[in-house]
This record gives C-alpha cells, sequence and structure tokens, in this order.
C-alpha cells in the first residue's frame, strides 16, 4: 500500500538547530527544500506528488531569510488548512543567550541586523515569530540539547509515517531550572509533602523506595495519584485516536528531585504495563545535591 505523504514546515528562530534538524530529517529519507519563499511550497508539493517516483515525505525549512517573502508563511499556512492539506510544522527555539552565544562563536550575521547587534536582531525575530509559533505542531528547544538528544527527539516524532504509533516521553523538571518548552501537558506536584525537609530523605531521589514511601502514604498523594490515573487513562487513548506521534507529558516539583521523580515514574509504570511506546527521563535529577537515586 502506497504510504501517506507527509509534509514537515520547520521553521524558528535563527541560530536554533534547524540546518542540524534538516540533516536529521533527511537521514530518515525526507527530501528537504531549504529556504524555499512559503508561496511555492503548495505547488511544490503538488509538483512532487505527481512527478514519477514521487516524493512522500518532504520537508520545507522556511524562516526570516526569505525577508519579505516569510511574512506569507501565515497566509499560506491558512490556504493549505482550508485546501485539506495535512503539514506539521516543527519550530525550532532557544534561549536568547544561547542563541547569542552560537552566533559569537561562528561569528556570523544575523539575518534581521546584519549591520547591528546580534542581540538586536534576536529581539526583532522573535516577535516577527510569534504569530508562526502559535501555529506549530511540535516545539523543541535546543538550549540544553546535545546533538544526539536532538537526533532522537526528531527520530520520535517524524521516524515513523504509519500514524499507528505514538511515542510518550515522561519528563520530571524542577521549576527552578524552567519550563521545559516541548511539554504537551504539564503536571505541578509541588502541593504534595516535600521530602527535602526531613534530613534523612533529602539527598535521596523520589525512585528510592523510602523517600517514594514517604511521598505515597500520605492521604493527598493517595488521592491525587487516583485522581492521576483516571485522567490519564482517559486522555492518553484520545491522543492515540487523534493520530499525534508524540505525547510529552512533564511533572515538576520545586527542585526536580522528589515529588516529581516519585510521580513521573508513576505513570511511566502505568503506561509500561498498558504497552505503550514509552521513555523515562529525570531532566534536572543530578542538577541537585543528591547522594542517591
Amino acid at each position: 500500500m502506497e504510504d501517506k505523504t507527509r509534509i514537515i514546515i520547520v521553521t524558528g528562530m535563527s541560530g536554533s538547530g534547524k540546518t542540524q534538524t534538516c540533516r536529521y530529517l533527511e537521514d530518515l529519507g525526507y527530501f528537504c527544500v531549504d529556504n524555499l519563499p512559503p508561496v511555492f511550497i503548495p505547488k511544490f508539493v503538488e509538483l512532487c506528488t505527481h512527478a514519477a517516483g514521487h516524493f512522500n515525505k518532504m520537508v520545507f525549512v522556511v524562516d526570516t531569510r526569505s525577508r519579505e517573502f516569510f511574512d506569507d508563511l501565515v497566509q499560506v499556512l491558512d490556504d493549505m488548512d482550508k485546501a485539506n492539506l495535512d503539514y506539521e510544522m516543527l519550530f525550532m527555539d532557544a534561549a536568547d543567550e544561547v542563541i547569542i552565544r552560537r552566533y559569537k562563536e561562528t561569528r556570523r550575521r544575523h539575518p534581521m541586523a546584519p549591520a547591528t547587534r546580534i542581540s538586536d536582531g534576536v529581539f526583532k525575530e522573535r516577535k516577527r515569530l510569534e504569530t508562526v509559533r502559535a501555529k506549530a505542531t511540535y516545539i523543541i528547544d535546543t538550549s540544553n540539547l546535545a546533538r544526539t538528544e536532538l537526533r532522537e527527539k526528531i527520530q520520535q516524532l517524524f521516524g515513523k509515517t504509519d500514524g499507528d504509533t505514538m511515542s510518550i516521553a515522561i519528563l520530571s523538571f524542577g521549576f527552578k531550572f524552567g519550563m521545559p518548552l516541548d511539554a504537551d501537558m504539564v503536571l505541578d506536584v509541588r502541593f504534595l509533602p516535600n521530602p527535602f525537609y526531613i534530613e534523612e530523605l533529602r539527598h535521596k531521589s523520589g525512585s528510592v523506595p523510602e523517600v517514594a514511601a514517604y511521598i505515597e502514604e500520605k492521604p493527598v498523594t493517595q488521592e491525587y495519584l487516583k485522581r492521576l490515573d483516571a485522567l490519564i487513562d482517559f486522555l492518553v487513548p484520545q491522543y492515540v485516536r487523534e493520530g499525534k506521534s508524540q505525547l510529552v507529558i512533564a511533572v515538576g516539583c520545586t527542585g526536580g528531585m522528589h515529588r516529581s521523580v516519585f510521580v513521573a515514574k508513576h505513570i511511566y509504570d502505568r503506561l509500561a504495563k498498558k504497552g505503550y511506546a514509552i521513555n523515562l527521563e529525570h531532566r534536572d535529577l543530578m542538577k541537585n545535591d543528591v547522594w542517591e537515586v
């Protein structure tokens, strides 16, 4: 049976990793077109899908290098929606200070500020991209991502084309280290009892049995987990039915060491038993003074 055509539009902040992302997508068999004026995307798709030996996996990298042409992107996306032309948009992002550092290291000029400070260009570009970012299907923040981690994320999102398998990423994090920008669902568990204030538990993570027992034995935790299980059991099949390729559930506490680790593992264990493709990551665990994990 002929594979369904998959169209990916990659955009985002200059210096956020769009070029590297395009290379990883090429490795997955996508035909990539870089810096194409948005107005040409629908026609190019038509040509590719009707040509002999047509491409059914296409990537279009569109960003502010297109200058005045870039302003057509939102209208082009609206036209594609009206024409029922399926596409996914990946928005690449990074913190301003990270982008500035990357430009300084490469000694390149920013496309939005070729004759002024890099920070001016970053500010202008972020304002210009606000409307486009709001339409994104996926957002990847590369501020703290190694290349291998970026490759893995691209593989998870775009490595499959049948739409039948949704991968689930469970992520624990600490609010004091910043929110994960790629989360689809954020659970704040800072109301649960905090082992940090128990001396013998302070330096042990939420996956250590005695820490987990301390959190779990409290009535508020038991009531929360009962309600959380019902919510997860309802929502996940809905996302699968909708055709979502990846679901990121982020669980946050203050430091990302105790409560978020415990709840994230609880969700992971429950969904793993149901046979979902799932992985667990404790983003900020080792940023704490932890002696036992």
